[in-house]
């Protein structure tokens, strides 16, 4: 569950944001300079709201009133920029896996194949991401995330 009631003045811009939802997937759309990637910046815990909450699975992760501002690598939630932005360094294979490592979780191998096929990336895993097409690192971005 994501619920989020956010002011942000950004310049000459000024973003308001109010909505809850129960998906584990969410996407927005809309104009080009609309405060999406600023919206989600502040649910990443990347950008700070100017007021308001945000709350992710009953977590308060933003509160301006209270003081609260959970930091990013708090947050256990996945973010694909639009550049994919992935590590390297690392393998495909390494990527993917780089989110489950860092939270100290134990392998789900069902769940990593499920991933791999339903993104077609299995021949990818052992390229590193300058190797990849950009469709390629999206998708494999995407698995990360």
């Amino acid at each position: 569950m994501l619920r989020v009631d956010i002011e942000k003045q950004l310049g000459e811009f000024s973003l308001s944001a109010t909505f809850t939802s129960e998906g584990r997937v969410i996407g927005l759309f809309g104009a080009s300079g609309a405060g999406k990637s600023s919206l989600v910046n502040m649910i990443a815990g990347l950008l700070r709201p100017d007021r308001g909450t945000i709350v992710i699975d009953g977590e308060t992760v933003d509160d301006t009133s209270a003081g609260i501002h959970v930091p990013t690598y708090r947050r256990r939630i996945g973010y694909v920029f639009q550049d994919a932005r992935l590590f390297p360094h690392l393998n495909v294979a390494q990527n993917l896996d780089y989110g489950r490592r860092m939270n100290g979780l134990t392998p789900d191998p069902a769940q990593h194949k499920r991933i791999i096929e339903l993104l077609d990336i299995g021949a990818l895993l052992d390229r590193r991401p300058g190797k990849l097409s950009g469709g390629e690192r999206q998708r494999v971005a995407l698995g990360r995330a």
